[in-house]
This record gives C-alpha cells, structure tokens and sequence, in this order.
C-alpha cells in the first residue's frame, strides 16, 4: 500500500449497525489519557488452576463474570490492546502466567512466549493494530474483532501483510486474568494449529506488487476474506472527465492537463494514483474516468477547470469490496472480475451497489505481472460482525 501510517495504532468504536472509518494515515498522536491513564486489571488474591490457561466453562449455577465485571474487562482491552506492539506494550499483569495463545500458524504456553512472540511481529513486521470491538461473549469469554497491518522490511520491496478477526479471551474465574488468547483469521477455513492454510496465505501476500510511491486515496481493510477486501475508505476529491469504458484511456488527457497546469490559475498538483474508471450503471457502460486529488487541497481552493470536460467532484467514500488481480487490466478481463466479485459479495450476505470502479496504478509501461489492478463495487448498509 502507497500511503504510509504516521501512527502506529488506533481504537475504532465498537461496531453497532455500521462501522466508524479511521483512516489510513491516523492521526500523529494517540489519546494521552490512554498512554497515561489506560485502567489497570485488579484482581483477586486466588493463585490460578495449575495448567489453568484455557477459558473454563460456567459450572452449575454460575452465571459467569458478574455484568460490571465483564465490563470493566472489556473497557480495559480496549484501553490496552492498542499498545500491543507500541513502546508502552500490554499489561503483562493482567494474564495468567500459563496464558495459552494460539492462532493458525504459532502456539505459546505461558506469558513469556507470547511477549516473544509480540516482540518478534515488532522487529519483522511493524505491525499497525487497529482494534475495532470488544465484547463479552461467554461466561468466561471476552471477543475482539480487529485488523493487523504488517510490513515484511526484510524483503526489498516490503510487501504489507493484512490480517483482520476475532481474537478470543478466556478469563480465569478464581483470579480474573485472561487465560488463554485464540486468533481467528477471515481469510481462511482451518484456523487450527497448525494450519497449512494459515501459512499459504501469509506466502501469499508477500507477492510483489508495483505501488507508485505517491498519495493514494486513505482506506482501512475492514474485513480480509479469502478472495476479497472490504474496505473503508473517507471523503477523497477527485477530477473527473467522461470515459467510454472501464479500461480505456479517453478522458485521460483531459485529467491529466487540469493536473499538469492547464487550470484557471495555471497551477500544477502532484499526481496521485491510482486511476479510478467508474460505471455507474448495471450494464457497465456510463463511465467517467478520475485521478484523486491530494488529501491536502480542499475543492474551493482548488483552480477551475478550463474546460467543460473537465469538473472537480467531492467522493463520499464509504464501504467497499474490492478485489487485487495482476496483469494487463483488458476489458474482458476486468468485467470477469467484477461478476466474480459481485458473486462472492452476494454469496457472503452483502449488498452490492450498481457498477464498479476499476484502478489502475501502474503506467502501460509496467511489466504486467507486477501491475496493480482493482475492482471495487461500493456496498450498502455493511456491518462488521
């Protein structure tokens, strides 16, 4: 991905009937009352059950953590788990020393190795942690949904690794600290240790892709599925002229000289990526083509078009499903992809609008099977569950 995070984490608020953006370049500074006031777990005096590190069912008549309780759990994960790979980390005190962490492709019996473990995605990866919800979800069980944003530094071109999912907190009931930690990735089917699976789909992202190290449009991956992603991406401002299909050209040069200087004010913007063709209609054929404009220029300080081929125009953003493919972006190509795309998202229960979008971020000149292609259909009504 293009644009790069100037913070390393950040809290989204729990997801009711849609979902709250933070975008892709969060602000520079998290919420200091956090850093300097994030709640502490108290606990009780009770030594934990030996080997006591799976999250242990409600015996009779227990109905499981008291509701202020589990509460205040919650609240404190989501105080603490944005600190999970920054400088101030995890409070170490709030876990069993036999805490239990699993996910597909690692496994670590006690708190010692599951900080390794932390420390180990730091220096390789980088992580960017986004936390998205926290809620109670058995008697002794608390859910986190999230996404995991990972930079691989140690190959040339430093691919990004994108995880989202739920992560599963058991709670030791005689002490109240978290017990065992079970991670459950979107992308695949078998999430269990050790999963074949979970490894092909780590190879899988660190293919390379050209990007252009320029501004793109801000996104966050809601939801990472097996063949799409569902992103969420604010208010970006583009320049938009008339196209006659989604992989053509027409219209670019029109873009392109309202960018280079030929404007009212003579004035030439940085060039961004990708290029949007969009298709308004079922049939694909209403079709406009756009460059983003920078993230820094509001459309009233903008210059005028020249011309009446040309206009500025404000995208609401939203949420989106968007499917990467490499390759020479050919029309028949990009209409197979958006029916593959529109078939998957009506499988899972979403809502597809009308038309797509397809971006391109690579020149003509690229080799094609390192181009960046993709196809976005826009979605309605989208909840992250």
């Amino acid at each position: 991905m293009a644009t790069r995070l100037s913070s390393r984490f950040l809290i989204l608020p729990p997801a009711a009937t849609t979902t709250t953006l933070r975008p892709r370049k969060p602000a520079k500074t998290l919420a200091a009352s956090y850093r300097r006031h994030r709640p502490r777990v108290t606990v009780a005096v009770q030594a934990a059950p030996s080997g006591g590190a799976v999250a242990p069912a409600a015996a009779a008549g227990d109905a499981g953590l008291p509701p202020a309780e589990a509460q205040r759990l919650v609240e404190f994960l989501k105080a603490d788990l944005p600190h999970l790979f920054d400088d101030v980390g995890i409070d170490r005190s709030a876990y069993d020393d036999r805490v239990r962490f699993r996910d597909p492709i690692t496994r670590y019996d006690d708190i010692d190795g599951y900080l390794a473990n932390i420390n180990l995605l730091k220096i390789i990866f980088r992580p960017d942690f986004y936390l998205h919800d926290a809620k109670q979800t058995g008697p002794y069980e608390i859910t986190t949904r999230w996404t995991m944003v990972m930079k691989f530094s140690l190959l040339p071109w430093k691919p990004e690794l994108v995880f989202t999912g739920l992560s599963i907190m058991g709670v030791n009931p005689q002490n109240l600290k978290f017990c065992s930690h079970v991670d459950i990735w979107d992308s695949i089917q078998n999430n269990e240790y050790f999963s074949f699976e979970g490894l092909v789909e780590v190879f899988k992202q660190l293919r390379y892709y050209k990007t252009p190290d320029i501004e793109t449009p801000n996104y966050l991956v809601l939801k990472k599925t097996a063949n799409y992603e569902v992103r969420r991406y604010p208010q970006f401002s583009v320049v938009k002229a008339k196209g006659l299909k989604l992989t053509g050209s027409s219209g670019f040069n029109n873009v392109t000289g309202y960018i280079f200087g030929k404007n009212a004010s003579s004035e030439k913007i940085p060039m961004t990526t990708p290029v949007f063709t969009q298709a308004s209609d079922d049939k694909l054929s209403d079709v406009s083509i756009q460059i983003p404009l920078p993230m820094n220029k509001d459309l009233n300080s903008l210059p005028a078009p020249n011309t009446e081929a040309v206009t500025l125009r404000k995208v609401e953003g939203g949420i989106a499903a968007v499917k990467k493919f490499s390759g020479r972006p050919e029309e028949e190509i990009v209409v197979k992809k958006e029916k593959e795309l529109r078939s998957q998202i009506l499988k899972d229960g979403l809502k597809p609008q009308e038309g797509c979008m397809l971006a391109r971020y690579n020149d003509p000149r690229t080799k094609s099977f390192v181009m960046r292609n993709e196809v976005l259909i826009w979605l309605n009504d989208f909840t992250l569950e």
